[in-house]
């Protein structure tokens, strides 16, 4: 009957009936056609694939750490956990791993550009130019794979940048283009280097074994599709042997994604592939699985706010990538089927265990483990030398608060007192606390903790009071500084630096309030005189210097496009853009030519160009059917504006190499001319001596 049928395929039944298993397994097999690449194909190279484990940036840490932190109460399991709060801050961390720009306000600007900044603030991208650049160098091409749409588009811009000649495909291709891009990717000599995919849209169906390496710039949760994405080199037609680079940021969600990964792939081969039924159930993520992903590392992260990034040649990452990959295959080979099922516990290299002892069962007794957020930054102010830290208190906690004279000036390192002012204060706190009988107590987190107490007492014994000439020159000295210059009128200061440059003294002192052009100049000339003394100096000149970065940046832009605007008589009709091979799908030639004419009509470092850019945009006759341009915003038609820049920029570089060349040729021509006048005269003057002689 049917239900005697339904019956045998029951699952929780059949599981316990291994005979009843067997059986159907016999009955089935004939009507099976299992054909296995490995087994259809002989000749087909093999493929082999590399993990590549990498740190984050500096950016990506402090992003990474604000995830973290906005979910504190989930991490520290003190919140509710609602399974779709948890996905969500996996899919948050799995973006801050590819790439922090994916994050709105990450990227630094306005103006917006495609410069090393793209590269450096991502390990990955790190990594990946490295590794192009290699794989260039050696002939191959590649294929590269990602979740994310959005990160497309800055591998797009990063392309653009180096110079790669590349193809796209995503869900949003149409299939046209879609077609038009495997061909060209696949024609005979393609200048084509890279085929960048969404794992998603471009895993299927498609042949692209013209290309002999894959990077999976990010994993899937199903290892299936990953595979998928790899055959589209390795199947039949591959002539090279595949190479797979897999990258993963190290102490992050990702390294627990791809182990999860690799072991669904390894219950699969030994489960699956004997024929026998497996349990959809044990496939789930379940609410503590995440949250341990989300846990993984959080420690890790929140220790430190420095980048992890280091400048190793890319042939050493790649050695230690195949190492690690080869002793997580061990692993995995060494494990049973009845651990990679419970895989929530066994596998995982749990955050619970630490040098060597295991604290699951204390968690369960007490608490669950406590992560500790990271602790806020108080940064000085104030110079680092003796007097400073002594006015500070930044002595170690341990050690009690050395006594100070009452009514001690307030001077602060900016106001650029004489270095001759602190030896006096100093030597008149020295002298105050051996009239108190101060004694200097121990530090025991110095080394040398005994030499210093017994050097800081010697001071203390040996020191005199003021005299009446020093105590006269300590006044004096107290009025030699820019006293009525405080905190506020130094940081307009040091902003308006940054904004104006630091040669442009005039607007510089307009943005300090309530000082008059004449003290702004003379304290800029001190300023830069003595600005070592500062504390943080190294910052403030970093601040200055990119602020200095961005008005010759704006200046050069500006001339690009004088120079290009001036080649036509009427430019919002003639211009003409090189797009060279890389055109981009969205923008039409008109709107481009719209865009850069209207840019520099209205002045491309005008504050709020790009909002009025849009409104022309939007009252312009020529688009007033035209939804996709209307419909952008300001920042996307900034992002456009960059793009048509730098191939402006291209282009102008290229006429100039054109043009020096035939002025070179012209100088040569005009050269071998003057010297075959010069000989011709020399000729002629001969001849007419000899008739002179003559005669």
């Amino acid at each position: 009957s049917p239900q005697d049928f339904d019956s045998w395929f029951d699952t929780k039944n059949c599981l316990g009936d291994q005979k009843l298993v067997e059986r159907l397994h016999a009955v089935l097999k004939p009507f099976l056609l299992r054909r296995i690449k490995a087994e259809v194909e002989k000749s087909l190279p093999p493929k082999k694939e590399v993990k590549i484990y990498l740190g984050l940036s500096k950016m990506q840490r402090e992003w990474y750490t604000r995830i973290l932190m906005k979910d504190i109460d989930i991490l520290n399991s003190a919140g509710k956990m609602d399974k779709m709060r948890l996905l969500n801050i996996l899919m948050q961390l799995r973006k801050c791993c590819n790439h922090p720009y994916l994050f709105d306000g990450a990227e630094p600007g306005p103006p917006y550009t495609t410069d090393t900044h793209l590269i450096t603030n991502s390990g990955k991208m790190l990594v990946l130019d490295k590794l192009l650049a290699k794989l260039r160098e050696q002939g191959s091409r590649v294929l590269l794979f990602s979740q994310m749409t959005r990160l497309l588009d800055i591998l797009e811009d990063y392309c653009m940048w180096r110079g790669y000649e590349y193809c796209r495909l995503d869900g949003q291709t149409p299939h046209e283009e879609r077609e038009e891009a495997i061909d060209t990717f696949n024609a005979p000599n393609s200048s084509k280097f890279i085929f960048m995919l969404s794992t998603r849209a471009g895993g299927l169906g498609i042949n692209l074994a013209t290309a002999d390496v894959v990077i999976l710039y990010d994993s899937d949760w199903n290892p299936q599709v990953d595979l998928q994405a790899m055959d589209r080199a390795h199947r039949i037609g591959q002539k090279k042997p595949v190479r797979v680079f897999r990258l993963i940021t190290d102490n992050t969600v990702e390294e627990r994604i791809v182990e999860r990964a690799e072991i669904k792939l390894r219950l699969d081969s030994i489960v699956i592939q004997q024929g026998r039924l497996i349990d959809q159930q044990s496939n789930k993520l379940a609410k503590d699985e995440m949250l341990q992903m989300i846990r993984h590392g959080a420690t890790h992260v929140f220790a430190s706010k420095d980048s992890e990034l280091t400048e190793e040649d890319i042939t050493t990452i790649l050695e230690r990538g195949e190492k690690k990959t080869a002793e997580m295959n061990e692993r995995l080979q060494k494990m049973g089927e009845s651990s990679l099922r419970n895989f929530t516990m066994d596998t995982e290299m749990s955050l619970y265990n630490f040098e060597g002892e295991d604290y699951r069962e204390k968690q369960k007794l007490s608490m669950m483990e406590w992560i500790e957020p990271p602790k806020r930054e108080r940064k000085a102010n104030y110079a680092v030398d003796a007097y400073f830290r002594e006015a500070l208190r930044v002595s170690e906690p341990k050690v009690p608060k050395a006594p100070r004279p009452p009514k001690q000036p307030n001077i602060q390192d900016f106001q650029f007192f004489p270095p001759r002012l602190f030896e006096l204060l100093e030597k008149e706190i020295l002298y105050y606390r051996k009239t108190i009988g101060y004694k200097v107590p121990r530090n025991p987190d110095l080394p040398n903790a005994a030499q210093v107490q017994k050097e800081e007492q010697k001071k203390i014994d040996e020191s005199m009071p003021l005299n009446t000439e020093e105590t006269e020159e300590k006044e004096k000295l107290l009025t030699q500084g820019f006293t009525n210059w405080n905190k506020r009128d130094f940081n307009q200061f040091i902003k308006a630096n940054e904004k104006y440059g630091r040669d442009d003294i005039d607007n510089i002192a307009r943005e300090v309030e309530g000082k008059s052009p004449e003290e702004v100049i003379e304290y800029s000339a001190v300023f830069w005189e003595r600005c070592n003394e500062l504390q943080d100096i190294e910052r403030i000149m970093a601040q200055i210097e990119r602020g200095e970065a961005r008005i010759q940046r704006r200046i050069s832009i500006k001339k690009a496009l004088d120079a290009k605007i001036a080649r036509y008589k009427a430019p919002f009709h003639q211009l003409r853009i090189q797009y060279g091979t890389n055109k981009g799908k969205n923008y039409t030639e008109e709107e481009d030519r719209f865009l850069i004419c209207m840019l520099h009509k209205m002045g491309f470092d005008k504050e709020n160009v790009y909002e009025e850019l849009r409104q022309c945009v939007r009252n312009a006759p020529q688009f007033r059917f035209d939804w996709f341009i209307k419909s952008r915003t300001a920042m996307e038609f900034q992002r456009r504006c960059n793009t048509l820049i730098s191939l402006i920029e291209k282009e102008n570089m290229e006429i100039e190499e054109k043009e020096r060349a035939e002025k070179k040729k012209r100088g040569a021509k005009v050269t071998a001319s003057q010297k075959r006048k010069a000989d011709l005269a020399t000729e002629n003057s001969g001849k007419k001596d000899a008739k002179k002689v003559k005669s």
